[in-house]
């Protein structure tokens, strides 16, 4: 007998060698920094790749090589995992590439001459939408109908707020919409109007979707050439993957995706998410589809509790210290949105929920610990969208609760401009409390929100680890005590973005076994000053084991 297992252990050897000499790569990174994001072996200079997988990070690559591998010497750049964006607005934000630009507006003047000049360009009566203005850039006044009805001609005019939770509507499109004196305000919106009661132009929320009514759904060929244009902006940010949260009410863009990949041109991962008001067709829609597969899969919902701060719609306990008669507004009905979720879950969908005040957070953490009390111990990676603004006592129940805090890092260095006039210091120790859901055990995953911030991995590392605000004025952070590590936004930008896609054991991290997407930096982001990361450039985009972008 113990010949006998002396044999087959010999045989298992020769067998497992045997396998070993087939594992070829047909590429490898070398003389490269790795950072892996694999715990067990945090650290490397070389990364194989057989086709679409990653078979090696080490040190020693070279019984991975033949005299077939492409051998790709990185002159010690560094190589990271590829970056995946937890929350994006992808097929808008390809839109807005070629629309309107009135973020960089300072003064009304700007504002109305920017948009003079598009208008002008674009002689006939299409819409006009995207924009992306902040009146915070220019004092805090709203814009009103009166600025642009005349510099926009025959042009109906939606022009949202950046951060998607109000838009301004001109004079034209106000009458398409047949918006006027007597009309009243949707549930969870608002229809600003002036002394007199007429409509100023300004729409908040739930009132915004009043004029999305009466714009027409791009076509096929619109929507495909916005996701070209998206797909260039993220790979050439060292995206291999976005959660696309929806532009365009989650099934055109659903579609989208799908005829791109039917055709092999999908060139990075999207995980899209659909309205949660819609869950009975995605849960119906699953049955008969499935899940999609690595490169695109579905499954996710999307829902709503709050606005944003800066519209002032962000559903808070206390009023705004400049609007002492507001406390927000709850975008959804609250008793609708609990059965939704309640439902949605019990169909095994997985939910992720826009929350900013924190009243908003407070109230939807509540809504997660009812649903697991109705099934405890089931794998619910409910998220909370931004969880932005927290009281203390809600902190730690990420961590209990087992929800995901979804966060946008580069809010916070924008926000912190101007926060301070909405909120006091008391409510603002919450804010973007990234540190202290860490050290409570939260999973936190990073991204942009696109087109609402910039889609960048790199300037968002930067907002998490400096909080220096873009005006300048907190050098050394706005609340710094909220301040992370670099390997700590790495990780929020890979490995618990995987897990927030049910992706941990695919993507992530560089590791044999896992998905060949990777990202090669010009600079060391763990060794050079905090300050500097923001001037790193992506090198090469690898996704599936293809090189999708090389910088010239």
């Amino acid at each position: 007998m113990t010949r006998f297992l002396i044999v087959f252990a010999a045989l298992l050897l020769l067998q497992s060698c045997n396998q070993h000499k087939k594992e070829i790569a047909t590429r490898i990174y070398y003389n490269a920094r790795v950072w892996t994001g694999d715990s067990f072996n945090d650290r490397a200079t070389a990364v194989a790749i057989k086709d679409s997988a990653i078979i090696y990070a080490g040190n020693d690559y070279q019984p991975y090589r033949d005299g077939q591998t492409e051998m790709i010497n990185l002159d010690g750049k560094m190589l990271v995992p590829g970056f995946i964006d937890n929350h994006t607005h992808f097929l808008f934000g390809g839109y807005t590439l070629g629309s309107v630009k009135l973020r960089d507006a300072k003064t009304k003047s700007d504002f109305i001459s920017s948009l003079k000049k598009y208008s002008s360009a674009h002689n006939d009566s299409s819409w006009i939408s995207g924009g992306d203005w902040d009146h915070e850039a220019w004092g805090g006044e709203l814009p009103t109908r009166k600025w642009i009805d005349s510099v926009t001609g025959k042009h109906p005019v939606f022009i949202s707020r950046y951060d998607g939770h109000m838009g301004l509507a001109n004079s034209v499109a106000l009458r398409l919409a047949h918006i006027d004196k007597s009309t009243r305000n949707p549930s969870g919106g608002e229809i600003m109007r002036d002394a007199s009661g007429m409509p100023t132009g300004i729409l908040r929320d739930e009132a915004m979707t009043l004029i999305d009514k009466v714009i027409a759904l791009p076509g096929d060929a619109q929507f495909d050439q916005y996701l070209l244009r998206a797909t260039d902006e993220a790979i050439e940010h060292g995206l291999t993957q976005v959660h696309d949260m929806s532009s365009y009410g989650g099934w055109p863009d659903l579609a989208t995706y799908r005829r791109a990949q039917a055709r092999g041109m999908l060139r990075l991962r999207i995980y899209s998410f659909v309205p949660l008001a819609t869950w009975k067709r995605l849960d119906s829609f699953i049955k008969k589809e499935g899940w999609g597969d690595d490169m695109l899969r579905w499954g996710g919902l999307k829902g709503f509790v709050d606005g944003s701060l800066g519209s002032t719609t962000a559903w808070f306990f206390k009023p705004y210290l400049d609007a002492p008669n507001n406390t927000g507004l709850q975008v959804t009905d609250t008793n609708l949105l609990r059965q939704w979720i309640l439902s949605a879950d019990s169909a095994g969908l997985h939910i992720a929920t826009h929350a900013i005040g924190d009243h908003a957070n407070n109230f939807i953490l509540d809504v997660y610990e009812q649903a697991e009390k109705k099934t405890p111990g089931k794998d619910h990676r409910f998220r909370v969208e931004h969880a932005q603004h927290l009281i203390a006592s809600d902190i730690p129940r990420f961590a209990q609760l087992g929800v995901i805090a979804s966060m946008q890092p580069y809010h916070a260095i924008d926000d912190g401009k101007w926060a301070y006039k909405r909120l006091d210091s008391v409510r603002l120790k919450g804010a973007y409390a990234f540190k202290s859901l860490l050290n409570t055990g939260a999973l936190v995953t990073f991204g942009s929100d696109w087109d609402v911030a910039p889609l960048d991995p790199i300037a968002g590392i930067y907002a998490a680890v400096t909080r220096r605000t873009l005006d300048g004025k907190n050098p050394r952070g706005w609340f710094p005590d909220q301040k992370i590590s670099v390997e700590q936004a790495l990780r929020c930008y890979t490995a618990n973005n995987a897990y927030a896609g049910f992706q941990e054991l695919k993507v992530g991290k560089l590791k044999a076994g896992f998905l060949a997407d990777l990202v090669v930096l010009s600079d060391d982001i763990l060794a050079i000053a905090p300050e500097n990361i923001r001037d790193i450039k992506v090198l090469r985009t690898i996704v599936n084991g293809k090189e999708v972008f090389v910088k010239k």
